[in-house]
Protein backbone atom coordinates (compact mmCIF):
# COMPACT_ATOMS: atom_id res chain seq x y z
CA UNK A 1 0.00 0.00 0.00
CA UNK A 2 1.28 3.61 -0.79
CA UNK A 3 1.66 5.31 1.70
CA UNK A 4 1.64 8.53 0.46
CA UNK A 5 -1.20 7.95 -1.01
CA UNK A 6 -2.33 7.76 2.23
CA UNK A 7 -0.94 10.60 4.07
CA UNK A 8 -2.14 13.28 0.96
CA UNK A 9 -5.61 12.13 1.09
CA UNK A 10 -5.50 12.66 5.13
CA UNK A 11 -3.71 16.11 5.07
CA UNK A 12 -6.61 17.24 3.09
CA UNK A 13 -9.32 14.95 4.83
CA UNK A 14 -8.51 15.81 8.51
CA UNK A 15 -8.15 19.43 7.57
CA UNK A 16 -11.61 19.35 7.09
CA UNK A 17 -12.91 17.30 9.30
CA UNK A 18 -11.22 18.75 12.47
CA UNK A 19 -12.81 22.41 12.56
CA UNK A 20 -16.58 20.47 11.55
CA UNK A 21 -15.46 17.82 14.37
CA UNK A 22 -14.61 20.93 16.70
CA UNK A 23 -18.33 22.70 15.82
CA UNK A 24 -20.60 19.40 17.02
CA UNK A 25 -18.43 19.55 20.38
CA UNK A 26 -18.89 22.49 21.08
CA UNK A 27 -22.80 22.69 20.14
CA UNK A 28 -23.71 19.37 22.10
CA UNK A 29 -21.69 20.96 24.93
CA UNK A 30 -23.35 24.14 25.19
CA UNK A 31 -26.63 23.20 23.71
CA UNK A 32 -25.89 26.13 20.59
CA UNK A 33 -27.21 25.84 17.11
CA UNK A 34 -25.24 26.24 14.23
CA UNK A 35 -25.64 29.39 13.62
CA UNK A 36 -22.73 30.82 14.95
CA UNK A 37 -20.69 28.79 13.07
CA UNK A 38 -21.69 29.58 10.03
CA UNK A 39 -22.02 33.34 11.14
CA UNK A 40 -17.93 33.14 11.89
CA UNK A 41 -17.61 31.13 8.67
CA UNK A 42 -19.14 33.71 6.67
CA UNK A 43 -17.63 36.52 8.48
CA UNK A 44 -14.03 34.92 7.66
CA UNK A 45 -15.10 34.91 3.62
CA UNK A 46 -16.42 38.20 3.81
CA UNK A 47 -12.77 39.69 5.58
CA UNK A 48 -11.02 38.07 2.53
CA UNK A 49 -13.35 39.54 -0.19
CA UNK A 50 -11.62 42.68 0.99
CA UNK A 51 -8.28 41.68 2.48
CA UNK A 52 -6.87 39.84 -0.78
CA UNK A 53 -7.79 42.60 -3.02
CA UNK A 54 -6.30 45.11 -0.94
CA UNK A 55 -3.06 43.04 -0.40
CA UNK A 56 -2.76 42.95 -4.53
CA UNK A 57 -3.55 46.44 -4.65
CA UNK A 58 -1.54 47.79 -1.81
CA UNK A 59 1.44 45.46 -3.72
CA UNK A 60 0.76 47.08 -7.15
CA UNK A 61 1.33 50.43 -5.96
CA UNK A 62 4.10 49.93 -3.87
CA UNK A 63 5.76 48.64 -6.38
CA UNK A 64 5.78 52.22 -8.18
CA UNK A 65 7.49 53.96 -5.17
CA UNK A 66 10.80 53.71 -3.71
CA UNK A 67 9.96 50.81 -1.56
CA UNK A 68 11.64 48.76 -4.44
CA UNK A 69 15.13 50.35 -3.66
CA UNK A 70 15.26 49.45 -0.26
CA UNK A 71 17.54 47.06 0.93
CA UNK A 72 16.46 43.14 1.68
CA UNK A 73 16.22 43.67 5.20
CA UNK A 74 14.12 46.40 5.55
CA UNK A 75 12.15 45.33 2.36
CA UNK A 76 11.60 41.82 5.03
CA UNK A 77 10.58 44.43 8.05
CA UNK A 78 8.01 46.09 5.90
CA UNK A 79 6.57 42.92 4.63
CA UNK A 80 6.43 41.70 8.47
CA UNK A 81 4.43 44.51 9.39
CA UNK A 82 2.00 45.22 6.75
CA UNK A 83 1.19 41.84 6.14
CA UNK A 84 0.43 41.25 9.77
CA UNK A 85 -1.14 44.43 10.52
CA UNK A 86 -3.70 43.90 7.13
CA UNK A 87 -4.50 40.42 8.21
CA UNK A 88 -5.17 41.66 12.13
CA UNK A 89 -7.36 44.58 10.99
CA UNK A 90 -9.22 42.87 8.13
CA UNK A 91 -10.22 39.70 10.24
CA UNK A 92 -10.33 40.95 13.52
CA UNK A 93 -12.59 44.23 12.27
CA UNK A 94 -14.73 42.04 10.18
CA UNK A 95 -15.32 39.79 13.37
CA UNK A 96 -15.80 43.06 15.46
CA UNK A 97 -18.57 43.78 12.73
CA UNK A 98 -20.55 40.20 13.47
CA UNK A 99 -20.46 40.91 17.07
CA UNK A 100 -22.07 44.34 16.66
CA UNK A 101 -24.72 43.42 13.98
CA UNK A 102 -24.60 39.58 13.19
CA UNK A 103 -24.59 37.88 16.59
CA UNK A 104 -25.84 40.29 18.81
CA UNK A 105 -26.42 37.33 21.28
CA UNK A 106 -22.84 35.98 21.49
CA UNK A 107 -21.87 37.55 24.92
CA UNK A 108 -20.32 34.02 26.40
CA UNK A 109 -17.31 31.85 26.51
CA UNK A 110 -19.25 29.28 24.65
CA UNK A 111 -20.97 31.20 21.77
CA UNK A 112 -17.54 33.00 21.70
CA UNK A 113 -15.33 29.24 20.85
CA UNK A 114 -18.50 28.45 18.18
CA UNK A 115 -18.12 31.72 16.37
CA UNK A 116 -14.32 31.59 16.83
CA UNK A 117 -14.42 27.83 15.57
CA UNK A 118 -16.68 28.55 12.17
CA UNK A 119 -13.99 31.86 11.50
CA UNK A 120 -11.10 29.69 11.37
CA UNK A 121 -13.04 26.74 11.04
CA UNK A 122 -14.12 27.92 7.22
CA UNK A 123 -10.21 29.11 6.44
CA UNK A 124 -9.06 25.35 6.96
CA UNK A 125 -11.91 23.58 4.97
CA UNK A 126 -11.34 25.88 2.47
CA UNK A 127 -7.39 25.00 2.48
CA UNK A 128 -8.59 21.51 2.74
CA UNK A 129 -10.92 21.31 0.00
CA UNK A 130 -8.07 23.29 -1.93
CA UNK A 131 -5.50 20.18 -0.87
CA UNK A 132 -7.81 17.23 -1.85
CA UNK A 133 -8.60 19.13 -5.24
CA UNK A 134 -4.35 18.79 -6.10
CA UNK A 135 -4.52 15.18 -4.32
CA UNK A 136 -7.02 14.19 -6.72
CA UNK A 137 -5.14 15.90 -10.41
CA UNK A 138 -1.82 14.60 -8.67
CA UNK A 139 -3.30 10.97 -8.50
CA UNK A 140 -4.66 11.43 -11.93
CA UNK A 141 -1.36 12.54 -12.92
CA UNK A 142 1.18 10.22 -11.89
CA UNK A 143 -0.86 7.82 -13.75
CA UNK A 144 -1.47 9.09 -17.20
CA UNK A 145 0.40 10.31 -20.07
CA UNK A 146 1.45 14.05 -19.21
CA UNK A 147 2.19 14.85 -23.08
CA UNK A 148 -1.27 14.42 -23.96
CA UNK A 149 -2.46 16.81 -20.98
CA UNK A 150 -0.19 19.51 -21.13
CA UNK A 151 1.81 21.71 -23.27
CA UNK A 152 5.01 20.79 -24.74
CA UNK A 153 6.81 23.31 -23.34
CA UNK A 154 5.51 23.08 -20.01
CA UNK A 155 5.71 18.87 -19.77
CA UNK A 156 9.47 19.02 -17.98
CA UNK A 157 8.22 21.37 -15.27
CA UNK A 158 4.73 19.15 -14.84
CA UNK A 159 6.86 16.18 -14.88
CA UNK A 160 8.79 17.41 -11.98
CA UNK A 161 6.03 18.79 -9.86
CA UNK A 162 4.42 15.19 -10.19
CA UNK A 163 7.76 14.00 -9.18
CA UNK A 164 8.12 15.77 -6.13
CA UNK A 165 4.51 15.54 -4.90
CA UNK A 166 5.35 11.96 -4.93
CA UNK A 167 8.46 11.44 -3.46
CA UNK A 168 8.21 13.75 -0.15
CA UNK A 169 8.38 12.15 3.38
CA UNK A 170 5.15 11.07 4.55
CA UNK A 171 5.39 13.12 7.45
CA UNK A 172 6.21 15.68 5.48
CA UNK A 173 2.43 15.80 3.81
CA UNK A 174 0.41 16.11 6.97
CA UNK A 175 2.34 19.88 8.07
CA UNK A 176 -1.09 21.11 6.00
CA UNK A 177 -3.38 19.74 8.79
CA UNK A 178 -0.61 20.29 11.67
CA UNK A 179 -0.84 23.67 10.31
CA UNK A 180 -4.72 24.57 10.87
CA UNK A 181 -4.80 22.29 14.06
CA UNK A 182 -2.15 25.12 15.69
CA UNK A 183 -4.26 27.85 14.19
CA UNK A 184 -7.59 27.07 14.90
CA UNK A 185 -6.76 28.05 19.00
CA UNK A 186 -5.79 30.57 17.85
CA UNK A 187 -8.90 31.94 16.31
CA UNK A 188 -10.89 30.83 18.99
CA UNK A 189 -8.49 33.03 21.05
CA UNK A 190 -9.28 36.00 18.64
CA UNK A 191 -12.53 35.41 19.04
CA UNK A 192 -13.32 35.60 22.64
CA UNK A 193 -10.45 38.87 22.66
CA UNK A 194 -12.92 40.70 20.43
CA UNK A 195 -16.27 39.34 21.93
CA UNK A 196 -14.65 41.21 25.12
CA UNK A 197 -15.13 44.60 23.56
CA UNK A 198 -19.01 43.95 24.26
CA UNK A 199 -19.04 41.47 27.22
CA UNK A 200 -17.05 44.08 29.05
CA UNK A 201 -17.67 46.94 26.90
CA UNK A 202 -14.27 48.18 26.72
CA UNK A 203 -13.42 49.10 23.13
CA UNK A 204 -9.63 48.23 23.95
CA UNK A 205 -9.99 44.70 23.29
CA UNK A 206 -10.54 44.48 19.82
CA UNK A 207 -6.98 46.34 19.14
CA UNK A 208 -5.84 43.82 21.51
CA UNK A 209 -6.89 41.35 19.31
CA UNK A 210 -5.78 42.78 16.10
CA UNK A 211 -2.29 43.34 17.85
CA UNK A 212 -2.58 39.38 18.42
CA UNK A 213 -3.40 38.44 15.15
CA UNK A 214 -0.64 40.84 13.79
CA UNK A 215 1.75 40.05 15.57
CA UNK A 216 1.08 35.86 14.93
CA UNK A 217 1.14 36.60 11.11
CA UNK A 218 4.14 38.81 11.09
CA UNK A 219 6.12 35.92 13.07
CA UNK A 220 5.44 33.24 10.41
CA UNK A 221 6.32 35.31 7.90
CA UNK A 222 9.33 36.37 9.68
CA UNK A 223 10.07 32.96 10.26
CA UNK A 224 9.54 31.56 6.48
CA UNK A 225 11.50 34.84 5.44
CA UNK A 226 14.55 33.30 7.66
CA UNK A 227 14.36 30.08 5.50
CA UNK A 228 13.98 28.27 8.16
CA UNK A 229 12.19 24.12 8.08
CA UNK A 230 8.66 23.92 7.84
CA UNK A 231 9.45 21.29 10.99
CA UNK A 232 10.57 24.29 13.18
CA UNK A 233 8.01 27.06 11.81
CA UNK A 234 5.03 24.50 12.61
CA UNK A 235 7.46 24.35 16.04
CA UNK A 236 7.14 28.17 16.66
CA UNK A 237 3.22 27.86 15.82
CA UNK A 238 2.73 24.76 17.75
CA UNK A 239 4.17 26.97 20.87
CA UNK A 240 1.59 29.99 19.79
CA UNK A 241 -1.28 27.49 19.99
CA UNK A 242 -0.16 26.73 23.35
CA UNK A 243 -0.67 30.11 24.69
CA UNK A 244 -3.71 30.82 22.81
CA UNK A 245 -5.16 27.71 24.98
CA UNK A 246 -3.84 29.31 27.88
CA UNK A 247 -5.77 32.68 27.10
CA UNK A 248 -8.82 30.70 26.48
CA UNK A 249 -9.01 29.53 29.41
CA UNK A 250 -8.21 32.55 31.39
CA UNK A 251 -10.86 33.79 29.44
CA UNK A 252 -13.36 31.46 30.96
CA UNK A 253 -16.25 32.71 32.60
CA UNK A 254 -19.54 30.50 33.63
CA UNK A 255 -22.37 30.27 30.87
CA UNK A 256 -25.99 31.97 31.56
CA UNK A 257 -28.42 29.14 32.74
CA UNK A 258 -30.46 28.52 29.49
CA UNK A 259 -34.33 27.86 29.47
CA UNK A 260 -34.20 28.27 33.89
CA UNK A 261 -37.06 29.48 35.63
CA UNK A 262 -36.14 32.89 37.12
CA UNK A 263 -38.19 33.02 40.78
CA UNK A 264 -40.51 36.00 41.21
CA UNK A 265 -38.80 37.85 43.96
CA UNK A 266 -41.78 40.54 44.06
CA UNK A 267 -43.48 39.91 47.46
CA UNK A 268 -46.80 38.59 47.61
CA UNK A 269 -49.87 41.25 47.46
CA UNK A 270 -51.44 41.28 50.99
CA UNK A 271 -54.73 39.91 51.15
CA UNK A 272 -57.68 42.05 51.44
CA UNK A 273 -60.77 40.76 53.35
CA UNK A 274 -63.89 42.10 52.68
CA UNK A 275 -66.02 43.88 54.27
CA UNK A 276 -69.18 43.06 56.20
CA UNK A 277 -71.55 45.41 57.81
CA UNK A 278 -72.54 44.68 61.33
CA UNK A 279 -76.33 44.79 61.44
CA UNK A 280 -77.16 47.07 64.35
CA UNK A 281 -79.46 46.32 66.84
CA UNK A 282 -82.55 48.29 66.47
CA UNK A 283 -83.15 49.50 70.18
CA UNK A 284 -84.32 53.03 71.46
CA UNK A 285 -80.57 53.69 72.60
CA UNK A 286 -79.19 52.95 69.11
CA UNK A 287 -82.07 54.55 67.51
CA UNK A 288 -81.40 57.99 69.61
CA UNK A 289 -77.63 57.99 68.85
CA UNK A 290 -77.76 58.12 65.03
CA UNK A 291 -81.04 60.92 65.13
CA UNK A 292 -78.86 63.18 63.96
CA UNK A 293 -76.38 61.84 61.53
Amino acid sequence: MDILFITHFFNGFLMIAMPIGLAIYLTRKFNLGWQLFWSGGATFILSQIGHIPFNWAATVILNRTPLVNWSQDAQRVFNIIFLGLSAGLFEEFFRYGMYRWWARDARSWGRGLLAGAGHGGFEAIILGGLVLYAFIQMAIARSADLSTLVPAEQLAQAQQQVQTYWSLPWHYTLLGAVERLFAIPVHLMLSLLVMQTFARRQGWWVWLAVAAHAAWDGALVYLASMGLSAYAIEGAAGLVAVIAVVVIFLLRQPEPLCGAEVPDLAPAPASVTGFTPKPVEETPENLDKTRYQ
